[in-house]
């Protein structure tokens, strides 16, 4: 961190440099352009990380571990069938093939919980809300490769520097049982844009003496004895950087789901569907499964969740019964008991944000979402009557629109080597590494969009810092407390 008193241009120099080096240390690792469209940065840089409150860093530690206990719990839920809870799994398992679900009830993963956990948050007026849970994330390389440029700039980050590449390395021993094991990084060409990234952490892995490798599914060799890279070696990990709704267009999908089965090979996140769907954040809203929930994670974890995980809802095209209603959800001040009550709301009223729950290609990168106050009247009737439309097939989930705090953020312009400033909104992505029983905070993304965007992800007006911790921040936000206003 810069902290030797210096004149205003002097500091004005140090932090445009900064900026350069982080871009050049992206430009070096081949993550500064998109890889699909080569003239179009990937993201603005910022001469300084984002700093949170040390408050805020015991929130979002607190937060893996309950999140980690989440999933185990959905695990047990799923696999126990409970009686009572029947039809929380049968949300789950709809629209999924048939050999998908029979491979997701298999024992020999039947205790596999993601071994990285990344929560999407917003930073709100009232606090954190994690709007979305993902186990198959990007980002890990290019967090890496900032947290790098940055701490040669001389800044301290949370995890520290190498915290996003040894972490990995850490969860493919703990899921090898094996101290050097050999990890194959397998990405998709529906995963293509973030092949440079894994391929970028891939190397740094090697660097250091650990054997891993960003292949493509078909360079994966099947035979009765493992899987096999080109080079010969023997694989222990696929790291599955592919989706599940995608495995028919998967070359040699089959064998890979084969091998893991027989336990020739691990296969990490595990082909579980059900901790890959939006709706298990419906599930722990749900009060007909609240004292499940108490049970599986213990008050606290419980309590945390509920307060921090936006309200979400599961777009069920059934009506309830004429003396019941959908539990929670309130429209111009009343229960409904159909979903298509809300196709007539007015822009205020429409501040509701539709996305498909899992399984589908566009229920990821921010494809399928639709913003209500966002859209015509008609756009979202349509929307609304396509959501419950293809419940059978691909539910939806709709969650409150809540605006983020509006934050100034510093980013580097190059067509004027000059640093400028922006009204942004902020998104946090910590990434939990699961190594035992402990969920590990090895790094914090933030991405920070212009104000008035809708939706907050990476674009190349976005500006994407890795993060820090300082007293001195104004952003000690915590964990978000709902009032009956949010609903």
């Amino acid at each position: 961190m810069i902290t030797n008193a210096r004149t205003t241009s002097e500091i004005t120099d140090v932090r445009i440099q900064v900026c350069r080096e982080v871009q050049q240390a992206l430009v070096a690792a081949g993550l500064w352009r998109t890889s699909r469209k080569g003239e179009v940065r990937a993201h603005l840089v910022s001469p300084q990380p984002y700093y949170l409150s040390s408050s805020d860093l015991s929130t979002l530690e607190t937060l893996g571990q309950a999140l980690l206990a989440f999933y185990k719990a959905a695990n047990t839920l799923y696999y126990l069938r409970r009686s009572g809870y029947e039809w929380a799994v049968e949300y789950l398992d709809i629209g999924k093939p048939d050999d998908l679900i029979r491979h997701a009830r298999m024992n020999y993963h039947k205790r596999k919980v993601p071994f990285v956990i990344r929560p999407d948050i917003l930073i709100t007026e009232k606090g954190f809300v994690i709007t979305e849970l993902d186990s198959v994330p990007g980002g890990i390389g290019h967090l890496d490769c900032l947290c790098s440029a940055y701490e040669r700039a001389g800044f301290d980050l949370v995890g520290g520097h190498r915290g996003m590449r040894d972490g990995f390395a850490e969860i493919i021993r703990e899921a090898s049982s094996k101290e050097n094991p050999v990890c194959a990084i397998v990405v998709s060409d529906e995963s293509e844009d973030y092949r440079p990234e894994m391929a970028y952490l891939a190397s740094k892995l090697r660097d250091v003496g650990f054997e891993a490798y960003t292949v493509h599914p078909r360079d994966v060799r099947f035979t009765e004895n493992g899987l096999y890279l080109e080079n010969g070696s023997r694989i222990d990990v696929v790291y599955r950087f592919f989706e599940l709704f995608d495995l028919l267009n998967i070359p040699k999908s089959e064998l890979i789901a084969y091998a893991a089965k027989k336990r020739l090979v691990v296969v990490t996140p595990p082909y579980k569907h059900f901790l890959e769907e939006k709706l298990l954040l419906a599930l722990i809203h749900s009060e007909s499964m609240r004292a499940y929930w108490q049970d599986q994670l213990g008050c606290e974890y419980y309590e945390l969740l509920r307060q921090t995980i936006s309200p979400t809802w599961i777009m069920d095209n059934r009506a309830v019964p004429p003396h019941a209603e959908i539990s929670g959800f309130r429209w111009r001040g009343a229960p409904i008991r159909n979903w298509r009550a809300i196709a007539e709301g007015t822009q205020k009223e429409r501040r509701l944000v539709l996305k498909p729950s899992g399984f589908s290609p566009m229920a990821w990168g921010s494809r399928g979402v639709k913003v209500g106050h966002d859209l015509s009247q008609e756009e979202w009737a349509k929307s609304v009557d396509e959501a419950l439309s293809s419940f059978d097939n691909c539910p939806y989930v709709i969650q409150p629109f809540k605006d983020s705090l509006v934050q100034r953020v510093d980013y580097y312009d190059e067509t004027t080597d000059l640093v400028r400033s922006m009204d942004a909104r902020i998104r946090l992505c910590p990434y939990y590494y699961v190594v035992g029983d402990e969920a590990r905070l090895s790094g914090v993304l933030a991405t920070a969009c212009p104000s008035e965007k809708k939706l907050i992800h990476g674009m190349s007006n976005a500006v994407m810092m890795p993060c820090s911790v300082s007293e001195e921040t104004d952003c000690k936000v915590g964990v978000r407390h709902y009032d009956s206003e949010d609903f």
